[in-house]
């Protein structure tokens, strides 16, 4: 008990250690330099003054929460209100490409069809089983990841 103990002990101290090392390693980004700052005669009579005369006729941001706009998105017909098709009309195209006889049903194989494909294309010699080299073929690709310059 008392090794389980300090084992986790000494791998909070070396966590700890490790992220106090890398924020003391951080780069620091310098300082944006400050803009001019606009004389008191350009702002007469307005109620906000752009700071920044390089930037004309910037539009403002809309106050819309996160949850106005996934509601925004959901309601296709702008009415107001959110229906049941506007909600399902995504699942509907999803069922349709797994729904290969177009009978509004998915069977077993309907619903396995690819996994099912995959398995009959590994299965070289066609017996009905994959052995260890069969079973190889069917590993998922890596994903690529986009880099990202920064």
């Amino acid at each position: 008990m008392s090794r389980i103990m300090a084992g986790g002990a000494v791998t909070l101290l070396l966590t700890t250690g490790a992220f106090l090392f890398w924020q003391g390693n951080a780069a620091t980004r310098p300082a944006p330099p400050e803009a001019p700052a606009a004389k008191v005669s350009d702002m007469a009579g307005a109620k906000f003054a752009m700071v920044n005369p390089a930037l004309p006729n910037v539009p403002e941001a809309t106050a819309k929460t996160r949850e106005e706009k996934r509601f925004g998105r959901a309601d296709k017909d702008k009415d107001g209100k959110v229906t049941a098709d506007e909600l399902l009309a995504p699942r509907h195209k999803a069922f349709g490409k797994l729904d290969l006889d177009r009978n509004g049903m998915l069977s077993f194989n309907e619903w396995a069809a690819k996994t099912i494909n995959k398995f009959e294309g590994a299965d070289d010699d066609k017996n009905g089983a994959l052995n260890a080299a069969e079973y190889a073929e069917t590993a998922p690709k890596p994903k690529r990841h986009a880099v990202r310059c920064t």
